[in-house]
């Protein structure tokens, strides 16, 4: 039998927050139970007291995490960072002729690592660097999502998802138009050339340890994924990432995010472009 009363709930709540670190408020009673209810269903079990005691116990925990993950996402979303990177980090690092290493936390279905790898690959050729070893890490909790990403194939409509005209998206995607009455859909397919560039990893930002080395990224972008987690949960991710990123190298956070305890060791540079000036 179903429960759903208020002690159900708050042991759902407790157990989202163990697993994933994810915060929900009591006033996301509702979503909470209609992610359980999908759960159940897709489970085939009616009892719900019994799914979080089996997720407890190890079983229906991945499912129980990609029940709970939130994966709003587009294409070149928030543009301003992404021409940020073309105009002031790359220029600087295809200088240097070192590897370039990127790290896209929270990449959801895919559009922001795949939207970074353009942004680098035309960036390589205006910039004439195209022999520096490049690459992208790209990480979700949600196995699903990270299952969708690696296709990269993506139905786009352009007036919700505004693409840029500063590269030719058609030389890192399959594009084509959508017949029919959603004329505005284009079908975006991700080249070979972005996918090579890419390596799509399963990872709990909620974890105490990252599986990165220190120092090791250029740019770190983590968008719109900090105002899921408690403050308290904010300021150790960002600590842990910023241990991973180099000294000069790019921090990128979502537009009502902040840097928190952080703020002493880094340059602001605006809409929330943080350069990393001291460990």
């Amino acid at each position: 039998m179903a429960t759903t009363s208020k002690g159900f709930l708050e042991k759902a709540r407790e157990e989202i927050y163990k697993i994933t670190g994810i915060h929900l408020a009591d006033n996301k009673d509702s979503l909470i139970l209609n992610r359980i209810e999908k759960l159940a269903r897709e489970l085939k079990i009616s009892d719900y007291d019994e799914i979080l005691k089996e997720v407890s116990l190890g079983k229906y925990r991945q499912e129980f995490i990609n029940a709970f993950t939130t994966n709003k996402t587009d294409f070149f979303r928030e543009p301003f960072h992404f021409t940020d990177m073309m105009d002031r980090v790359l220029p600087r690092l295809c200088r240097e002729k070192n590897s370039i290493k990127i790290y896209c936390s929270a990449s959801s279905t895919g559009e922001e690592p795949y939207s970074i790898a353009a942004t680098l690959l035309h960036a390589k050729e205006v910039y004439r660097c195209d022999g520096v070893p490049a690459s992208i890490i790209a990480t979700d909790i949600d196995t699903n999502v990270l299952d969708f990403a690696q296709k990269g194939q993506y139905k786009v409509d352009t007036l919700l998802n505004k693409l840029p005209t500063w590269l030719e998206l058609d030389r890192y995607f399959e594009m084509k138009p959508l017949e029919g009455e959603k004329s505005r859909e284009i079908q975006m397919n991700a080249k070979a050339c972005l996918k090579s560039l890419i390596s799509f990893k399963t990872m709990n930002l909620f974890s105490e340890k990252y599986p990165f080395a220190r120092n090791e990224f250029d740019v770190i972008f983590c968008r719109n994924v900090l105002i899921y987690f408690k403050v308290e949960d904010q300021k150790k991710v960002l600590e842990r990432l910023f241990s991973h990123l180099k000294v000069g190298g790019t921090l990128y956070l979502g537009h009502s995010e902040n840097i928190l305890t952080l703020q002493g060791r880094v340059d602001r540079l605006g809409q929330n472009i943080f350069v990393k000036n001291r460990d």
